[in-house]
């Protein structure tokens, strides 16, 4: 019993160091996200994984999908830039809309902001793997799933005979 407890540990703290590297090795805070609805369709499905980076010597370009943050709201939001605003500064901020949304995000900003900026960013979209996210979907429509799927996993490491 203790073998197989250390060898979930050991399964557990190794998913997490690979989450870790994947972090700096993107430069993204989420280098891997899910797409919760269907307002970027056609180019992606309810239930696509994005890989992102976000480096941030990389400037936003028009076109881009990004991965943003809004204050207040937990859950990040997949949109494309539509709008680049460069300041005399140097600094530069953008508008966002849904591929298939009628107006742009400015009415999922908070309240008074009009341009998101580069700190509301978690990640540049890279890649994606075509509806392999719906297992997370489906966990969080069905909590009860969940539960069960990760008891059969646990399970299935603690009480598994090494050969």
């Amino acid at each position: 019993l203790y073998y197989q407890v250390l060898n979930f540990a050991m399964i557990v703290s190794s998913a997490l160091m690979i989450w870790k590297g994947l972090i700096v090795i993107t430069g993204s805070e989420s280098p891997i996200v899910v797409v919760l609805s269907g307002s970027m369709e056609p180019a992606f499905h309810r239930g696509d994984l994005l890989f992102l980076t976000n480096f941030h010597d990389d400037p936003i370009r028009a076109g881009e999908i990004v991965v943003f943050k809004v204050e207040g709201r937990d859950i990040p939001i997949v949109h494309r830039v539509i709008k680049i605003h460069e300041k005399e500064n140097g600094n530069i901020k953008f508008l966002t809309k849904g591929d298939n949304n009628e107006v742009d995000d400015r009415g999922l900003y908070k309240e008074g902001q009009n341009w998101l900026e580069k700190k509301d960013v978690v990640g540049r979209a890279r890649g994606f793997l075509p509806y392999v996210g719906m297992v997370t979907i489906i966990m969080n429509d069905y909590p009860k799933f969940k539960y069960a799927l990760l008891a059969v996993m646990g399970a299935y490491v603690l009480l598994k005979r090494e050969s």
